[in-house]
Protein backbone atom coordinates (compact mmCIF):
# COMPACT_ATOMS: atom_id res chain seq x y z
CA UNK A 1 0.00 0.00 0.00
CA UNK A 2 1.49 3.38 -1.06
CA UNK A 3 2.13 6.27 1.30
CA UNK A 4 -0.48 8.47 -0.44
CA UNK A 5 -3.14 5.77 -0.17
CA UNK A 6 -2.37 5.27 3.54
CA UNK A 7 -2.57 9.02 4.12
CA UNK A 8 -5.96 9.27 2.41
CA UNK A 9 -7.26 6.29 4.37
CA UNK A 10 -6.10 7.85 7.63
CA UNK A 11 -7.70 11.19 6.77
CA UNK A 12 -10.99 9.48 5.99
CA UNK A 13 -10.97 7.81 9.42
CA UNK A 14 -10.35 11.15 11.13
CA UNK A 15 -13.04 12.81 9.03
CA UNK A 16 -15.56 10.10 9.92
CA UNK A 17 -15.36 10.79 13.66
CA UNK A 18 -16.06 14.51 13.28
CA UNK A 19 -19.57 15.68 14.23
CA UNK A 20 -22.02 15.73 11.33
CA UNK A 21 -22.27 19.59 11.19
CA UNK A 22 -18.48 19.81 11.03
CA UNK A 23 -18.34 17.29 8.17
CA UNK A 24 -21.04 19.15 6.28
CA UNK A 25 -19.22 22.46 6.74
CA UNK A 26 -16.06 20.93 5.29
CA UNK A 27 -17.94 19.55 2.27
CA UNK A 28 -19.48 22.97 1.62
CA UNK A 29 -16.10 24.67 1.87
CA UNK A 30 -15.06 22.79 -1.28
CA UNK A 31 -17.94 24.17 -3.38
CA UNK A 32 -16.63 25.96 -6.46
CA UNK A 33 -19.38 27.01 -8.87
CA UNK A 34 -18.46 29.23 -11.78
CA UNK A 35 -21.33 31.58 -12.81
CA UNK A 36 -19.52 32.18 -16.11
CA UNK A 37 -18.27 28.77 -17.28
CA UNK A 38 -16.19 28.17 -20.38
CA UNK A 39 -18.19 28.94 -23.54
CA UNK A 40 -17.18 25.52 -24.89
CA UNK A 41 -19.47 23.92 -22.30
CA UNK A 42 -23.02 23.28 -23.56
CA UNK A 43 -25.80 21.70 -21.51
CA UNK A 44 -28.77 20.30 -23.40
CA UNK A 45 -31.20 17.43 -23.72
CA UNK A 46 -29.57 14.42 -25.39
CA UNK A 47 -31.71 13.93 -28.49
CA UNK A 48 -29.63 12.56 -31.35
CA UNK A 49 -28.39 9.00 -31.76
CA UNK A 50 -24.83 10.21 -31.34
CA UNK A 51 -25.57 12.15 -28.14
CA UNK A 52 -27.57 9.34 -26.59
CA UNK A 53 -24.96 6.74 -27.48
CA UNK A 54 -22.22 8.91 -25.97
CA UNK A 55 -24.27 9.31 -22.76
CA UNK A 56 -24.97 5.58 -22.50
CA UNK A 57 -21.31 4.76 -23.16
CA UNK A 58 -20.06 7.22 -20.55
CA UNK A 59 -22.55 5.80 -18.08
CA UNK A 60 -21.51 2.21 -18.86
CA UNK A 61 -17.84 2.92 -18.26
CA UNK A 62 -18.54 4.78 -15.00
CA UNK A 63 -20.80 2.02 -13.68
CA UNK A 64 -18.41 -0.77 -14.64
CA UNK A 65 -15.44 0.97 -13.02
CA UNK A 66 -17.47 1.49 -9.82
CA UNK A 67 -18.71 -2.12 -9.74
CA UNK A 68 -22.34 -1.11 -10.27
CA UNK A 69 -22.72 -3.27 -13.38
CA UNK A 70 -20.93 -5.95 -15.36
CA UNK A 71 -19.56 -4.99 -18.78
CA UNK A 72 -22.16 -5.16 -21.52
CA UNK A 73 -21.23 -6.30 -25.06
CA UNK A 74 -22.75 -3.09 -26.40
CA UNK A 75 -20.43 -0.94 -24.31
CA UNK A 76 -23.50 0.98 -23.14
CA UNK A 77 -25.76 1.06 -20.10
CA UNK A 78 -29.31 1.16 -21.46
CA UNK A 79 -32.40 0.34 -19.40
CA UNK A 80 -36.10 0.15 -20.17
CA UNK A 81 -36.53 3.48 -18.36
CA UNK A 82 -34.50 5.18 -21.08
CA UNK A 83 -37.15 4.03 -23.57
CA UNK A 84 -39.98 5.88 -21.83
CA UNK A 85 -41.34 9.18 -23.16
CA UNK A 86 -41.37 10.39 -19.54
CA UNK A 87 -37.58 10.07 -19.21
CA UNK A 88 -35.29 12.93 -20.16
CA UNK A 89 -31.54 12.45 -20.49
CA UNK A 90 -29.48 15.58 -19.93
CA UNK A 91 -25.96 15.89 -21.24
CA UNK A 92 -22.98 18.20 -20.79
CA UNK A 93 -20.81 18.65 -23.88
CA UNK A 94 -17.39 20.25 -23.81
CA UNK A 95 -15.97 21.26 -27.16
CA UNK A 96 -18.49 18.93 -28.80
CA UNK A 97 -17.71 15.86 -26.64
CA UNK A 98 -20.22 14.46 -24.14
CA UNK A 99 -18.49 14.70 -20.74
CA UNK A 100 -21.42 14.40 -18.34
CA UNK A 101 -24.91 12.97 -18.22
CA UNK A 102 -27.86 12.24 -15.96
CA UNK A 103 -31.38 10.97 -16.58
CA UNK A 104 -34.60 12.19 -15.01
CA UNK A 105 -37.18 9.41 -14.82
CA UNK A 106 -40.57 10.99 -14.23
CA UNK A 107 -43.17 8.80 -12.59
CA UNK A 108 -45.31 6.96 -15.14
CA UNK A 109 -47.15 3.69 -15.65
CA UNK A 110 -43.89 1.68 -15.52
CA UNK A 111 -42.62 3.69 -12.56
CA UNK A 112 -38.96 4.22 -11.72
CA UNK A 113 -36.23 1.97 -10.22
CA UNK A 114 -36.09 3.36 -6.69
CA UNK A 115 -39.77 2.85 -5.85
CA UNK A 116 -39.38 -0.92 -5.91
CA UNK A 117 -37.18 -0.93 -2.80
CA UNK A 118 -37.72 2.34 -0.91
CA UNK A 119 -40.82 3.47 0.95
CA UNK A 120 -42.07 6.72 -0.64
CA UNK A 121 -45.16 7.11 1.54
CA UNK A 122 -43.78 10.27 3.14
CA UNK A 123 -42.99 11.81 -0.25
CA UNK A 124 -46.37 10.94 -1.76
CA UNK A 125 -48.17 12.45 1.23
CA UNK A 126 -47.18 15.84 -0.19
CA UNK A 127 -48.72 16.94 -3.47
CA UNK A 128 -46.62 16.93 -6.63
CA UNK A 129 -45.05 14.73 -9.29
CA UNK A 130 -42.00 12.61 -8.47
CA UNK A 131 -38.93 11.98 -10.63
CA UNK A 132 -35.86 9.87 -9.95
CA UNK A 133 -32.42 11.30 -10.64
CA UNK A 134 -30.53 8.42 -12.19
CA UNK A 135 -27.72 7.46 -14.54
CA UNK A 136 -25.31 10.18 -13.38
CA UNK A 137 -21.80 10.09 -14.81
CA UNK A 138 -18.96 12.55 -15.41
CA UNK A 139 -16.00 11.90 -17.69
CA UNK A 140 -12.86 10.93 -15.71
CA UNK A 141 -10.88 13.92 -16.99
CA UNK A 142 -13.40 16.28 -15.36
CA UNK A 143 -13.86 14.53 -12.01
CA UNK A 144 -11.14 16.49 -10.22
CA UNK A 145 -11.95 19.94 -11.55
CA UNK A 146 -14.00 21.29 -8.65
CA UNK A 147 -17.41 20.43 -10.03
CA UNK A 148 -16.89 22.17 -13.38
CA UNK A 149 -19.27 19.66 -15.00
CA UNK A 150 -21.25 18.34 -12.04
CA UNK A 151 -22.53 21.69 -10.77
CA UNK A 152 -23.67 22.93 -14.21
CA UNK A 153 -25.47 19.58 -14.68
CA UNK A 154 -27.16 20.02 -11.30
CA UNK A 155 -28.17 23.58 -12.18
CA UNK A 156 -29.58 22.38 -15.50
CA UNK A 157 -31.49 19.66 -13.62
CA UNK A 158 -32.96 22.19 -11.14
CA UNK A 159 -33.97 24.63 -13.85
CA UNK A 160 -35.43 21.99 -16.14
CA UNK A 161 -37.46 20.33 -13.36
CA UNK A 162 -38.83 23.62 -12.04
CA UNK A 163 -39.62 25.17 -15.41
CA UNK A 164 -40.45 22.36 -17.82
CA UNK A 165 -40.76 18.93 -16.19
CA UNK A 166 -43.55 19.74 -13.69
CA UNK A 167 -41.80 17.85 -10.90
CA UNK A 168 -41.89 18.73 -7.21
CA UNK A 169 -40.02 15.82 -5.63
CA UNK A 170 -36.66 14.48 -6.73
CA UNK A 171 -35.61 11.10 -5.37
CA UNK A 172 -32.24 9.40 -5.68
CA UNK A 173 -30.52 6.18 -4.65
CA UNK A 174 -26.79 6.55 -3.99
CA UNK A 175 -23.94 4.57 -2.51
CA UNK A 176 -23.67 5.03 1.29
CA UNK A 177 -20.17 6.48 0.81
CA UNK A 178 -21.63 9.34 -1.25
CA UNK A 179 -24.87 10.14 0.58
CA UNK A 180 -23.38 12.93 2.74
CA UNK A 181 -22.27 14.79 -0.38
CA UNK A 182 -25.89 14.93 -1.54
CA UNK A 183 -27.12 15.86 1.94
CA UNK A 184 -24.54 18.55 2.64
CA UNK A 185 -24.12 20.13 -0.80
CA UNK A 186 -27.44 19.51 -2.57
CA UNK A 187 -29.64 19.39 0.59
CA UNK A 188 -31.31 16.04 -0.02
CA UNK A 189 -33.09 14.38 2.94
CA UNK A 190 -32.68 10.65 3.58
CA UNK A 191 -35.79 8.58 3.15
CA UNK A 192 -37.20 6.86 6.22
CA UNK A 193 -35.79 3.54 5.08
CA UNK A 194 -32.12 4.44 5.29
CA UNK A 195 -30.11 1.61 3.74
CA UNK A 196 -30.74 -1.17 1.26
CA UNK A 197 -28.00 -3.78 1.38
CA UNK A 198 -28.55 -5.15 -2.10
CA UNK A 199 -29.83 -2.82 -4.83
CA UNK A 200 -30.45 -4.91 -7.96
CA UNK A 201 -30.44 -1.86 -10.22
CA UNK A 202 -26.79 -1.23 -9.22
CA UNK A 203 -25.50 -4.81 -9.45
CA UNK A 204 -26.30 -5.59 -5.82
CA UNK A 205 -24.39 -2.64 -4.34
CA UNK A 206 -25.77 -1.06 -1.15
CA UNK A 207 -27.83 2.10 -1.59
CA UNK A 208 -29.33 4.92 0.44
CA UNK A 209 -32.49 6.71 -0.69
CA UNK A 210 -32.94 10.45 -0.43
CA UNK A 211 -35.36 13.13 -1.61
CA UNK A 212 -35.44 16.87 -2.33
CA UNK A 213 -38.65 18.93 -2.30
CA UNK A 214 -38.14 21.56 -5.01
CA UNK A 215 -40.98 23.70 -3.66
CA UNK A 216 -38.95 24.44 -0.53
CA UNK A 217 -35.44 24.03 -1.93
CA UNK A 218 -34.97 27.75 -2.67
CA UNK A 219 -35.54 28.77 0.95
CA UNK A 220 -33.29 26.00 2.25
CA UNK A 221 -30.46 26.88 -0.12
CA UNK A 222 -30.83 30.54 0.83
CA UNK A 223 -30.43 29.71 4.54
CA UNK A 224 -27.34 27.56 3.96
CA UNK A 225 -25.58 29.40 1.14
CA UNK A 226 -27.08 32.91 1.00
CA UNK A 227 -24.27 34.64 2.88
CA UNK A 228 -21.40 32.90 1.06
CA UNK A 229 -19.25 34.38 -1.69
CA UNK A 230 -20.51 34.13 -5.27
CA UNK A 231 -18.44 31.10 -6.25
CA UNK A 232 -19.59 29.19 -3.15
CA UNK A 233 -23.19 30.38 -3.16
CA UNK A 234 -25.25 27.51 -4.54
CA UNK A 235 -28.48 29.41 -3.88
CA UNK A 236 -27.44 32.15 -6.26
CA UNK A 237 -26.04 29.60 -8.71
CA UNK A 238 -29.08 27.30 -8.83
CA UNK A 239 -31.90 29.84 -8.47
CA UNK A 240 -30.70 33.23 -9.72
CA UNK A 241 -27.68 32.99 -12.01
CA UNK A 242 -28.30 32.70 -15.75
CA UNK A 243 -25.96 30.33 -17.61
CA UNK A 244 -25.98 30.97 -21.37
CA UNK A 245 -24.45 27.48 -21.69
CA UNK A 246 -27.85 25.89 -20.91
CA UNK A 247 -30.03 25.17 -23.94
CA UNK A 248 -33.60 24.78 -22.70
CA UNK A 249 -36.24 23.11 -24.89
CA UNK A 250 -38.46 25.28 -27.05
CA UNK A 251 -42.12 24.30 -26.85
CA UNK A 252 -45.08 25.74 -28.63
CA UNK A 253 -47.52 23.88 -26.38
CA UNK A 254 -47.61 23.61 -22.60
CA UNK A 255 -46.73 19.92 -22.36
CA UNK A 256 -44.44 18.62 -19.60
CA UNK A 257 -42.11 16.08 -21.21
CA UNK A 258 -39.51 16.02 -23.95
CA UNK A 259 -39.55 12.53 -25.49
CA UNK A 260 -36.81 12.02 -28.07
CA UNK A 261 -37.10 8.29 -28.78
CA UNK A 262 -38.33 7.93 -32.34
CA UNK A 263 -39.18 4.43 -33.61
CA UNK A 264 -35.76 4.31 -35.28
CA UNK A 265 -33.94 5.22 -32.06
CA UNK A 266 -35.95 2.70 -30.02
CA UNK A 267 -35.10 0.00 -32.54
CA UNK A 268 -31.42 0.93 -32.57
CA UNK A 269 -30.82 1.08 -28.81
CA UNK A 270 -33.25 -1.56 -27.53
CA UNK A 271 -33.34 -4.16 -30.31
CA UNK A 272 -30.19 -3.85 -32.40
CA UNK A 273 -27.46 -2.75 -29.97
CA UNK A 274 -28.90 -4.37 -26.83
CA UNK A 275 -31.47 -6.99 -25.87
CA UNK A 276 -33.40 -4.77 -23.45
CA UNK A 277 -36.77 -5.26 -25.16
CA UNK A 278 -36.28 -8.98 -25.71
CA UNK A 279 -35.53 -9.54 -22.01
CA UNK A 280 -38.56 -7.69 -20.67
CA UNK A 281 -41.20 -9.59 -18.74
CA UNK A 282 -44.61 -9.79 -20.37
CA UNK A 283 -46.32 -7.11 -18.29
CA UNK A 284 -43.73 -4.48 -19.18
CA UNK A 285 -44.03 -5.42 -22.83
CA UNK A 286 -47.78 -4.86 -22.55
CA UNK A 287 -47.26 -1.51 -20.85
CA UNK A 288 -44.80 -0.35 -23.50
CA UNK A 289 -47.22 -1.20 -26.27
CA UNK A 290 -49.95 0.70 -24.42
CA UNK A 291 -47.74 3.76 -23.95
CA UNK A 292 -46.62 3.80 -27.58
CA UNK A 293 -50.02 3.06 -29.10
CA UNK A 294 -49.01 4.30 -32.56
CA UNK A 295 -48.39 2.02 -35.55
CA UNK A 296 -44.86 3.26 -36.27
CA UNK A 297 -43.80 2.48 -32.69
CA UNK A 298 -45.69 -0.79 -32.44
CA UNK A 299 -43.56 -2.17 -35.28
CA UNK A 300 -40.34 -1.94 -33.22
CA UNK A 301 -41.74 -2.91 -29.81
CA UNK A 302 -41.50 -6.48 -28.48
CA UNK A 303 -44.36 -8.63 -29.71
CA UNK A 304 -46.76 -10.47 -27.39
CA UNK A 305 -49.34 -13.07 -28.32
CA UNK A 306 -53.00 -12.25 -27.62
CA UNK A 307 -53.29 -14.89 -24.90
CA UNK A 308 -50.51 -13.31 -22.85
CA UNK A 309 -51.96 -9.83 -23.36
CA UNK A 310 -55.34 -10.98 -22.01
CA UNK A 311 -53.57 -12.33 -18.93
CA UNK A 312 -52.33 -8.78 -18.19
CA UNK A 313 -55.42 -6.62 -18.70
CA UNK A 314 -55.11 -2.84 -18.47
CA UNK A 315 -57.95 -0.62 -17.39
CA UNK A 316 -57.14 2.70 -18.95
CA UNK A 317 -58.20 5.90 -20.59
CA UNK A 318 -56.05 8.36 -22.48
CA UNK A 319 -54.96 11.52 -20.72
CA UNK A 320 -52.07 13.81 -21.49
CA UNK A 321 -49.71 15.53 -19.10
CA UNK A 322 -49.76 19.33 -19.42
CA UNK A 323 -49.16 22.48 -17.42
CA UNK A 324 -51.62 24.98 -18.88
CA UNK A 325 -52.73 28.17 -17.11
CA UNK A 326 -56.42 28.93 -17.23
CA UNK A 327 -59.12 31.25 -15.91
CA UNK A 328 -62.53 29.92 -14.88
CA UNK A 329 -65.49 32.34 -14.70
CA UNK A 330 -68.64 31.15 -12.95
CA UNK A 331 -71.71 33.39 -13.11
CA UNK A 332 -74.90 32.04 -11.54
CA UNK A 333 -77.55 33.21 -9.08
CA UNK A 334 -75.29 31.95 -6.29
CA UNK A 335 -71.80 32.60 -7.69
CA UNK A 336 -70.11 35.38 -9.63
CA UNK A 337 -66.38 34.89 -9.44
CA UNK A 338 -63.21 34.15 -11.41
CA UNK A 339 -60.70 31.46 -10.43
CA UNK A 340 -57.16 30.89 -11.63
CA UNK A 341 -56.47 27.29 -12.69
CA UNK A 342 -53.44 25.22 -13.67
CA UNK A 343 -54.39 22.22 -15.80
CA UNK A 344 -52.25 19.18 -15.02
CA UNK A 345 -53.70 16.69 -17.49
CA UNK A 346 -56.44 16.62 -20.06
CA UNK A 347 -58.45 14.31 -22.30
CA UNK A 348 -60.98 14.93 -25.05
CA UNK A 349 -63.89 15.71 -22.75
CA UNK A 350 -62.31 16.65 -19.42
CA UNK A 351 -59.30 17.69 -17.42
CA UNK A 352 -57.81 17.91 -13.96
CA UNK A 353 -56.64 21.23 -12.56
CA UNK A 354 -55.19 22.83 -9.47
CA UNK A 355 -56.90 25.80 -7.86
CA UNK A 356 -55.94 27.68 -4.70
CA UNK A 357 -59.58 28.70 -4.05
CA UNK A 358 -62.52 26.47 -3.26
CA UNK A 359 -64.51 25.93 -6.45
CA UNK A 360 -68.28 25.48 -6.69
CA UNK A 361 -69.11 21.95 -7.77
CA UNK A 362 -71.87 21.21 -10.24
CA UNK A 363 -71.95 24.75 -11.68
CA UNK A 364 -71.28 25.50 -15.36
CA UNK A 365 -68.74 28.17 -16.15
CA UNK A 366 -66.51 29.42 -18.95
CA UNK A 367 -62.82 28.49 -18.94
CA UNK A 368 -60.17 30.26 -20.98
CA UNK A 369 -57.19 27.90 -21.22
CA UNK A 370 -53.80 28.74 -22.67
CA UNK A 371 -52.77 25.56 -24.52
CA UNK A 372 -49.51 27.07 -25.75
CA UNK A 373 -47.70 30.29 -26.50
CA UNK A 374 -50.37 31.48 -28.94
CA UNK A 375 -53.10 28.82 -28.74
CA UNK A 376 -56.10 29.47 -26.50
CA UNK A 377 -59.23 27.41 -25.93
CA UNK A 378 -62.51 28.76 -24.57
CA UNK A 379 -64.82 26.02 -23.33
CA UNK A 380 -67.88 25.55 -21.14
CA UNK A 381 -66.87 23.40 -18.15
CA UNK A 382 -68.11 22.12 -14.81
CA UNK A 383 -66.09 21.12 -11.74
CA UNK A 384 -67.50 17.71 -10.85
CA UNK A 385 -65.24 16.56 -8.02
CA UNK A 386 -62.72 17.83 -5.48
CA UNK A 387 -59.59 15.95 -4.46
CA UNK A 388 -59.52 14.45 -7.94
CA UNK A 389 -56.19 12.73 -7.25
CA UNK A 390 -56.49 12.51 -3.50
CA UNK A 391 -55.21 16.03 -2.71
CA UNK A 392 -57.24 19.06 -1.71
CA UNK A 393 -57.25 21.74 -4.36
CA UNK A 394 -57.23 19.29 -7.26
CA UNK A 395 -60.45 19.30 -9.25
CA UNK A 396 -61.89 17.12 -11.98
CA UNK A 397 -63.76 18.91 -14.79
CA UNK A 398 -65.99 17.85 -17.63
CA UNK A 399 -66.45 19.79 -20.86
CA UNK A 400 -69.81 20.55 -22.42
CA UNK A 401 -68.28 20.64 -25.90
CA UNK A 402 -64.61 20.99 -26.91
CA UNK A 403 -63.90 23.96 -29.17
CA UNK A 404 -61.73 23.74 -32.30
CA UNK A 405 -58.34 24.53 -30.64
CA UNK A 406 -59.03 21.92 -27.93
CA UNK A 407 -60.04 19.27 -30.48
CA UNK A 408 -56.99 19.97 -32.65
CA UNK A 409 -54.67 19.72 -29.65
CA UNK A 410 -56.14 16.46 -28.33
CA UNK A 411 -56.31 14.93 -31.81
CA UNK A 412 -52.65 15.71 -32.41
CA UNK A 413 -51.74 14.13 -29.07
CA UNK A 414 -53.79 11.04 -29.84
CA UNK A 415 -52.03 10.50 -33.16
CA UNK A 416 -48.48 11.10 -31.98
CA UNK A 417 -47.50 14.38 -33.58
CA UNK A 418 -48.76 16.24 -36.61
CA UNK A 419 -45.91 18.72 -36.50
CA UNK A 420 -42.56 19.15 -34.79
CA UNK A 421 -43.99 21.21 -31.94
CA UNK A 422 -46.30 18.43 -30.78
CA UNK A 423 -43.55 15.83 -30.71
CA UNK A 424 -43.08 16.89 -27.09
CA UNK A 425 -46.53 15.72 -26.06
CA UNK A 426 -46.60 12.54 -24.00
CA UNK A 427 -49.24 9.88 -23.61
CA UNK A 428 -50.15 8.60 -20.15
CA UNK A 429 -52.33 5.63 -19.24
CA UNK A 430 -53.93 4.91 -15.90
CA UNK A 431 -53.72 1.32 -14.75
Amino acid sequence: MGITHKLHKGLRKVFAVLPRPARFAIYRSFVECDPQPDARLVLKIAETQQELEACFTLLHDAYVSSGFMKPDPSGMRVTVYHALPTTTTLCAKFDGEVVGTLSLIRESLIGFPLQSIFDLTEVRARHGHVAEVSALAVHPKFRKTGGSILFPLMKFMHEYCRTFFDVRHLVIAVNPNRIELYESLLLFHRLTQNLVDNYDFANGAPAVGATLDLHHAGDRFQRIYGSKSQRKNLHNYFFEAVLPNIVLPRRRYHTTNDPVMTPALLDYFFNQRTQVFARLETRRKVLLRAIYNIDAYQAVLPRIDDQRVSAHPLRHHDRYSVKCPGLLKVTTARTNAAFELTLTDLSEFGFQALCRSALPLGEWGEAQIQLGQSEQSTVKVMAVRDKANGFAGTYGFKLAEPDLPWRKFVSALQHGSVDEDLSYATRFLED
